[in-house]
């Protein structure tokens, strides 16, 4: 639960998690800590990195964190009865996943993909939603890619090394690194795929949505003060991007041109995305029929206006 300080000096503290360490939309975070954004708005977040999106819904349960960022597919778990609700979309069409293969594998193209097996971090999750969708893009259906969940991109890409995979739908940025090291080859990304979507939101849980709103708008309006800043400041998010992901200049630098774009500015939800989402849910088997919107998430803080 959210830890309110009430002190005129002293700032209201959010846990704020991110699910997986490299992908750069969860990296306002980082850039509004470093810079301040939060702070401006009365918050001082705490920022954790799980191991997926299991996990992070592990700790928002728990009470160990109160906001999380995550794919689209985890709005999900409020619908299921988890004490979470989504407050803002954060990125729309999935342009920052892709197909990732070893550097010496015979896989060229997408054709290629048919049968083969691909990692992800959690059964259930975006990246192997993405997987299926792209199978069943192709003709071979939703199974015509096999998938297995190893528990994070380390795990992922141990399995590529060692060719226990064929490879694994996961971060673009991830996979530059690798490509840059000589270790892997991109595919295909996957923006154009799913064009209308949200593929990545925040979420919180609802104790803290209904106690304390305040800090939610707040924490909210620091978020987007920092996308923002992104935006107007390149190299300065290009180096905080570097030192938070432990990811080169290099591949920062084409991540921020490749993927800015696609970051909300504002936080609000796209309706049509809203129902490619709750489609995806009934096509996993994660709800046997479409939620009701309110079941996933709450428009009362957005649009946000830092």
């Amino acid at each position: 639960m959210l830890i309110a300080i009430c002190s005129a000096h002293a700032a209201d503290k959010i846990r704020a998690g991110k699910a997986i360490s490299v992908i750069w939309a969860m990296v306002p975070l980082d850039v509004g800590a470093k810079e301040g954004l939060f702070a401006k708005y009365g918050v001082d977040v705490e920022i954790t990195t799980m191991s997926g999106g299991a996990k992070l819904q592990q700790g928002l349960v728990a009470g160990s964190l109160d906001i999380g960022i995550d794919g689209g597919t985890g709005l999900v778990f409020g619908a299921k009865g988890s004490p979470v609700i989504g407050i803002a979309a954060v990125a729309g069409a999935p342009s920052n996943f892709a197909v990732v293969v070893a550097a010496d594998s015979s896989i060229e193209k997408v054709a290629d993909l048919k049968g083969r097996l691909l990692s992800v971090a959690t059964n259930g999750s975006f990246p192997q939603w993405l997987i299926k969708r792209l199978a069943i893009a192709q003709g071979w259906g939703p199974e015509g890619i096999r998938t297995v969940a190893l528990g994070g991109f380390e795990a992922s890409v141990s399995a590529l090394e060692t060719h226990q995979t064929d490879g694994f739908m996961g971060a673009v940025e991830g996979g530059l690194t690798l490509a840059e090291k000589g270790k892997a080859k991109l595919i295909t990304t996957m923006g154009s795929y799913v064009p209308h979507f949200h593929n990545h939101v925040l979420m919180a849980r609802k104790e803290l949505v209904a106690d304390h709103p305040d800090a939610v708008k707040r924490f909210l309006q620091g978020f987007f003060a920092a996308v923002a800043y992104m935006r107007s400041h390149r190299d300065e998010t290009i180096k905080i991007s570097s030192e938070a992901m432990h990811m080169s200049n290099a591949v920062m630098s084409k991540t921020y041109d490749d993927e800015i774009s696609m970051m909300s500015s504002d936080g609000a939800f796209d309706p049509q995305a809203i129902e490619v989402l709750k489609d995806t849910y009934v096509e996993m088997g994660m709800l046997p029929e479409k939620p009701a919107t309110d079941q996933l998430l709450t428009t009362q803080f957005v649009p946000v206006k830092p």
